[in-house]
C-alpha cells in the first residue's frame, strides 16, 4: 500500500512560483509518517517548492488543510479523486469546518489524527473507509520519522512540539477555539526528539510556550546540555520573570515570537487580550527581553474597532523605536469557527460569508468592513507599514542592534530575512489563494 502526503501552498499566481520566505518542514507529515507501518510505501509533495504528480500511482492521498489552503486543498482532493484515488482531508480547517470538508473528499479527520491513523489505515487496506475519523487532543509517543523531507530544499531548521492550544481565548484565534485548555508533551519526548534531530537550530512549535510556567522552566533546563539554539512563541508576560529569561537564553533561546497584536487598550478588551494591558509598562518588559540577549519577532494586526490611520502609524513608530528583530503588520482576518467570525457575521460586517472559498478573494484583502476605514484603506496602510519597517535605513538600524546581542548566524540570517520580507511586500499583494490551474495536468 502507498500513501501519498501533500502539502498545499496558499496561492499563486499564473505562471509564478510560490511566494515565501518560510519554507519550513511540514511536521504533521513527520508524525503521520512515524505511525505508519514500514511496509508502507510513503512520498510527499509539498506544493510550495515543487509540482505536483497528479498522476502517480498511489492508494490514497493526505492532505492537511488552512483556512488560507482551503481552496486549492478541495481543487488538488478533486483531480485525484476523478482517478478514483481516496482522498483524506484533515487539520485545524477541517476540525473547525467539517460539514464543509466532507464535500471535497472521501473521508475527513477530525482534531489530532494520532489516534486514528491506524484504525484509518486498516479501513483503506480493507476499503472500507468511514465518511469521518474523530481524532483526540494528545499526544503519541512515537518520534517524528523525518525521512520524508529527504532531498526537499527546507530552511535546515528543526520544527519540535512542546505543547498544543493556549491558555488563553483570544477572540480571533482558531487554536484555542478547537482546543480550550493548554496540553503539555512529556519533556524526556521533547529532549529526544531534538536529540533526534539533523540540525542545530530548532523552532519550538507551540502557540504560547508560556502557558505552563512551570512547564516552560522544566524544559529549558532540560534542553541547556543540548547546546542548540531555537526560536518560539511566548507572550510579553515572560518578561515578568527574570529568571524564566535566564533559563530561556541558556537553554538556547535566540528569538521569541510575541503577539502585541495592538497598542491600543480598548481594541486588547475587544479581542479579549486585555491581559496585555495590565502588564504594565511596555517599554520596560520589551527592554528586559533584549537586555536577556533575546530578540523579539513582534506581530501586530489592524482593523479592530478603535483602529485608525493614526493607530498604525503609532504601531510602526514602536517597532522602529525598540529595533525589533523582525515584525509583521498584518490586517484582521475572521478565521471560522472563532467569536470574530461569529461576531462579524453578526453585525452583517462579512464581504464574504466564505472568504477562503471566494473566487475573486486575495491575499492582502479584508474580508469584513471595519468600524472607522475602509477595507481598502486597511489593506494599503498595512502594505505601507511593511515597506517603511522593511526600509534600508529601519534595516541598517534594526541590523545594528541586533548585531550587539546575537551570535554570527543569527546576525546573518537577520539580513537574510529582512532583506528578503522587504522585497516580497508587493509580490505577496493581490495573489489569489487556491485556484491555480497553470501547474495542472491539461
Amino acid at each position: 500500500m502507498k500513501i501519498t502526503f501533500i502539502v498545499p501552498a496558499i496561492g499563486k499566481k499564473p505562471g509564478q512560483k510560490y511566494i515565501g520566505t518560510w519554507k519550513m518542514e511540514p511536521l504533521t507529515y513527520a508524525v503521520l509518517n512515524s505511525l505508519t507501518p514500514k511496509d508502507c510505501e510513503v512520498e510527499l509533495f509539498d506544493d510550495r517548492i515543487e509540482l505536483i504528480d497528479y498522476n502517480t500511482s498511489t492508494d490514497a492521498v493526505v492532505i492537511s488543510v488552512e483556512t488560507y489552503t482551503a481552496k486549492r486543498s478541495y481543487l488538488i482532493a478533486e483531480k485525484f479523486r476523478a482517478r478514483h484515488i481516496p482522498v483524506f482531508l484533515g487539520g485545524y480547517h477541517v476540525t473547525l469546518c467539517p460539514e464543509e470538508a466532507v464535500h471535497h473528499c472521501d473521508s475527513i479527520v477530525v482534531g489530532n489524527a494520532e489516534c486514528v491513523w491506524a484504525q484509518v489505515l486498516e479501513d483503506l487496506a480493507h476499503g472500507d473507509l468511514k465518511k469521518r475519523y474523530q481524532g483526540g487532543l494528545g499526544y503519541t509517543q512515537m518520534q517524528p520519522d523525518r525521512g520524508l523531507y529527504a532531498h526537499k530544499k527546507y530552511l535546515p531548521i528543526s520544527l519540535v512540539e512542546t505543547g498544543r492550544g493556549c491558555c488563553h481565548t483570544c477572540d480571533f484565534c482558531a487554536i484555542s477555539s478547537y482546543y480550550h485548555k493548554y496540553v503539555n508533551r512529556d519533556i524526556q519526548h521533547i529532549v529526544a526528539d531534538i536529540q533526534r534531530s539533523p540540525h542545530r537550530y530548532h523552532f519550538l512549535v507551540d502557540d504560547n510556550l508560556m502557558a505552563d510556567i512551570s512547564h516552560a522552566k522544566a524544559l529549558f533546563r532540560a534542553m541547556e546540555p543540548l547546546k542548540i539554539k531555537w526560536a518560539g512563541q511566548g507572550t510579553l508576560t515572560m518578561a515578568r520573570d527574570p529568571k524564566l529569561l535566564k533559563l530561556m537564553k541558556k537553554s538556547g533561546c535566540e528569538l521569541i515570537l510575541i503577539g502585541f497584536e495592538s497598542l491600543e487598550a480598548p481594541n486588547l478588551k475587544q479581542m479579549n487580550k486585555s491581559f496585555n494591558v495590565a502588564l504594565g509598562e511596555r517599554d520596560e518588559l520589551v527592554q528586559r527581553i533584549h537586555d536577556a540577549g533575546i530578540g523579539i519577532y513582534a506581530t501586530f494586526v489592524f482593523g479592530y474597532d478603535n483602529d485608525t490611520p493614526a493607530t498604525i502609524d503609532q504601531t510602526v513608530a514602536f517597532a522602529k523605536k525598540h529595533r525589533f528583530y523582525t515584525a509583521a503588520f498584518n490586517h484582521l482576518l475572521p478565521f471560522p469557527g472563532t467569536p470574530l467570525y461569529q461576531r462579524l457575521q453578526n453585525q452583517d460586517r462579512l464581504l464574504y460569508d466564505k472568504w477562503w472559498l471566494a473566487e475573486d478573494y486575495q491575499y492582502g484583502q479584508l474580508s469584513f468592513k471595519p468600524k472607522c476605514m475602509t477595507p481598502e484603506e486597511v489593506s494599503q496602510l498595512c502594505r505601507q507599514a511593511r515597506k517603511e519597517f522593511a526600509s534600508l535605513p529601519s534595516v541598517l538600524k534594526r541590523g545594528m542592534h541586533s548585531m550587539q546581542r546575537s551570535n554570527p548566524l543569527m546576525w546573518g540570517l537577520f539580513w537574510a530575512m529582512n532583506i528578503r520580507l522587504g522585497e516580497e511586500v508587493d509580490k505577496k499583494m493581490n495573489v489569489p489563494i487556491g485556484r491555480n490551474l497553470d501547474d495542472l495536468p491539461k
